[in-house]
């Protein structure tokens, strides 16, 4: 089934299509939004063609998700949109379970650091040549991602020492 896009974003994948034929794995859409799946190693260099010469400034979101697969488990989106145009566009990325890691955004966009950094701290994807790549809700020496589908959905006995739940009373 052919694409429905508007004009604008049928000439946003057109040229993105032609000139990073490589790296452009698949291109949908779904509840109304238009997705690209793209090589990991060429992420930087299609995110700065899209804010160069389409206007895709404003970076809302970069966040990941765990696809429990035995192939390619990991996914990370960002959610890129050109204010000029009121045009939205994800971009995805899978990458394998071992050793998960991609470049960092936060050279075109400096939201990006924060958003990489959770990103990390949940899932274990590193973020390569971010800026401050360290846990961002969990301490430094907690050995686990909670996001990631094997955790258990308790937490596990003992792995972070918790508050007390009784007040000190003196």
């Amino acid at each position: 089934m052919p694409l429905e896009l508007n004009e604008y974003l049928q000439k946003v994948i057109d040229r993105l299509t032609e000139r990073y034929a490589d790296s452009i794995i698949d291109v949908y859409q779904s509840s109304g939004d238009t997705f690209v799946r793209i090589a990991p190693e060429a992420n930087v260099d299609i995110c700065r063609y899209l804010r160069n010469e389409h206007h895709f400034i404003y970076l809302v979101d970069v966040f990941g998700t765990d696809r429990f697969t035995s192939e390619d488990r990991f996914e990370v989106i960002y959610n890129l949109i050109s204010l000029r145009d009121r045009q939205r566009i994800f971009l995805k990325v899978w990458l394998p379970e071992e050793n998960p890691a991609i470049e960092s955004v936060t050279s075109l966009w400096n939201s990006a650091n924060w958003f990489e950094r959770q990103t990390y701290d949940m899932f274990g994807i590193r973020f390569t040549n971010h800026p401050d790549m360290r846990r961002i809700y969990m301490p430094e020496d907690f050995e686990y991602f909670p996001l990631r589908k094997e955790f258990p959905l308790l937490g596990i006995p003992g792995s972070i020492e918790l508050p007390s739940t009784t007040p000190d009373i003196e």
